[in-house]
């Protein structure tokens, strides 16, 4: 008969054991738990930066679908598929839509306002949220800025009847204002005629308050805040350069809207360019200009934040995103 152990060395092999226990038992599989159930939805889309004196702040309205061998032209769609198949795409390719806020500390200035409700429900739409998400509240803008009234960019403006950024002044380039608001254009343009019934919706409410404001070429919109034409896409398409303590950045709008084709080949036009010919040719002078000059770009449609500079490889061009911040520093 074997000799029991001894209390001591007994109660250290129990203490032993049960940590055992305690530390084996989480790897195990438990049929009383089931798995957490997935959650399926991003969180909403703000990525800030310092410009100089000035906060840049990103806001995702979300994204749309968009079967670009459909809409591309002066290309094929082979071509495009090629193309995107470098950059491991496929069509329909999901685009971000992007817009800019800027605080210079004496303005908040919003550039572009996103889709709003026009592309149906989960196609955007979720600027509000996103400006809310990054602290500010929509009755604090005080300028808006159009770079064209396209509507996945003036989509926006409206809540229903009542103007989303009841303070601000709307502002946007004068053959824009012209082109979409003027009573004939409707009926002599090879444009789909939507696009100027949602302009009207849009933008006609700001303009019967009296808060509609044009600019005219190069002109300055508020300190550190420039209009460039860049006419086009639409009549009135404008860039805007923002500037502080001699930092850059450039707002694009619709220069360039599909990265994986139009960065290989800038000749690449799309179907809703109002004039496909100004469009490339705006889009090859700003290209080289930003590859040169090693600018900041923003740009509406590349993927969120949609920040990046343009390097050069032989004579294509390529994306380098910014690169991102915690902004512990600033």
């Amino acid at each position: 008969m074997k000799r029991p152990l001894p209390r001591g060395v007994f109660l250290a092999v129990s203490r032993a054991l049960t940590l055992l226990v305690l530390a084996v038992a989480p790897l195990l599989p438990s049929a009383a738990h089931a798995a957490a159930p997935q959650v399926r939805t991003q969180a909403p889309g703000f990525y800030r930066m310092m410009l100089g004196d000035f906060e840049i702040t990103a806001l995702s309205d979300g994204t749309v679908p968009q079967t670009v061998s459909e809409v591309a032209t002066h290309t094929t769609p082979q071509r495009v598929e090629e193309l995107l198949a470098r950059d491991h795409l496929e069509d329909p390719v999901e685009l971000s839509i992007n817009a800019f806020l800027v605080n210079t500390g004496t303005a908040l200035v919003l550039v572009d306002t996103g889709v709003g409700g026009f592309f149906g429900p989960d196609v955007g739409g979720r600027l509000q949220q996103s400006l809310r998400a990054a602290g500010y509240q929509p009755e604090q803008i005080d300028v808006v800025l159009l770079t064209h009234i396209h509507s996945d960019h003036s989509g926006g403006l409206m809540s229903g009847a009542q103007q989303a950024f009841p303070n601000a002044v709307l502002q946007v380039h004068s053959r824009e204002a012209d082109f979409w608001l003027g009573r004939d254009n409707k009926a002599k343009e090879p444009v789909d005629p939507k696009y100027f019934e949602e302009a009207r919706a849009m933008v006609g409410p700001y303009q019967g308050a009296g808060k509609l404001k044009t600019f005219g070429d190069g002109d300055a919109i508020v300190p550190g805040i420039r209009a460039v034409p860049t006419p086009g896409h639409t009549p009135g398409h404008s860039a805007y350069v923002i500037a502080s303590r001699g930092q850059r950045l450039v707002l694009w709008g619709d220069l360039m809207h599909f990265g994986s084709v139009q960065l290989r080949e800038p000749s690449v036009t799309v179907s809703y360019d109002v004039n496909a010919r100004a469009a490339a040719a705006q889009r090859a002078r700003a290209f080289a200009e930003a590859a040169e000059r090693g600018d900041l770009i923003g740009l509406a449609h590349m993927p969120f934040p949609g920040l990046g500079r343009l390097g050069t490889e032989g004579k294509n061009y390529r994306w380098i995103p910014a690169n991102y911040s915690s902004g512990q520093r600033w």
